[in-house]
């Protein structure tokens, strides 16, 4: 038994779930967000306020797909109530963000400025020029846009320079002895 899976997700409200076919529908203040339902696997229901999911089998893809169908049917809800925000922490001598439109700039240290085009539903802002904050209602899209940024410079172990997520532990090497 799923542990995850058993639990169904509440919607809270000012949020409506319509499932229509295979689809799954949440709309909410900060937007509208849909997934495809694994029907052969899983049962999906909307009642009473809840949202809930049942392996249709006991096979073990089946059981696999439980927990995870759950969890992004609660990225769903959550995504369009408070969004998800990732931010990325830039450290080295001359290393600087800066959001312009539609655009990130980012000076890492290359004989040329990075610039990253901002995809539709994320929002990026630039605190000061070591931080970059990237905020959106689908988590995946959040952590696919927060990982191609920080795969520009990612932290090197010797002083620690490059991109890395805030509370990301770098593991720290001696270096040379004499």
């Amino acid at each position: 038994m799923s542990r995850i899976g058993k639990k169904p997700v509440s919607v809270p409200s000012g949020v409506t779930a319509n499932l229509e076919g295979s689809t799954l529908t949440v709309k909410g203040p900060k937007g509208t967000l849909s997934m495809s339902v694994m029907d052969e696997l899983v049962r999906t229901s909307v009642e009473d306020g809840q949202i809930s999911v049942q392996p249709l089998t006991d096979s073990q893809r089946a059981r696999a797909a439980w927990g995870m169908q759950r969890t992004n049917v609660l990225n769903l809800v959550t995504g369009v109530t408070e969004g998800f925000t990732k931010v990325l922490e830039i450290t080295g001598v001359g290393y600087r963000a800066a959001a312009q439109g539609k655009n990130l700039r980012l000076q890492l240290g290359y004989s040329h400025d990075v610039n990253y085009a901002i995809p539709e539903g994320i929002e990026v802002k630039t605190p000061d020029a070591n931080t970059v904050e990237i905020s959106g209602i689908d988590k995946q899209k959040v952590g696919q846009v927060a990982a191609e940024i920080r795969r520009w410079r990612k932290p090197e172990p010797y002083k620690g320079k490059g991109i890395k997520y805030r509370g990301e532990f770098i593991f720290r090497k001696e270096g040379k002895k004499k």
